[in-house]
């Protein structure tokens, strides 16, 4: 069992930035890869970002464009989101997952946090 722990969400005014932390715990060997996801109300859940274990690989969501930025620190077993120039259509509940299989469909994610909520608005 791996568990996960969302943190760092917030409300943001737009253009603003925040970071959102994923940490892990129990068997993070089972964690190789770990990806972002976020929900809005009525949308289906959508993935923003994903890294493999090593860091050396990154996805992101088409609607990203550059704006966001995935990391993680193995020592920590903590994985980052850096997003950057934020709009109100970013507006969702962020999730954080980890599985061993490189893909955006979030079916092959095995493990998932609680959720963030990030509110982007003036």
């Amino acid at each position: 069992q791996v568990q996960l722990v969302e943190s760092g969400g917030g409300l943001v005014p737009p253009g603003g930035s925040l970071r959102l932390s994923c940490a892990a715990s129990g068997r993070t060997s089972s964690s190789g890869v770990m990806g972002w996801f976020r929900l809005a109300s009525g949308n289906e859940r959508a993935f923003v970002g994903g890294i493999s274990w090593s860091g050396t690989n990154t996805d992101y969501g088409d609607f990203v464009k550059g704006r966001f930025t995935i990391s993680r620190d193995n020592a920590k077993n903590t994985v980052y989101l850096q997003m950057n120039s934020l709009k109100p259509e970013d507006t969702a509940v962020y999730y954080c997952a980890a599985g061993r299989v490189w893909t955006r469909s979030p079916s092959w994610y095995v493990y998932w946090g609680q959720g963030t909520q990030v509110t982007v608005s003036s």
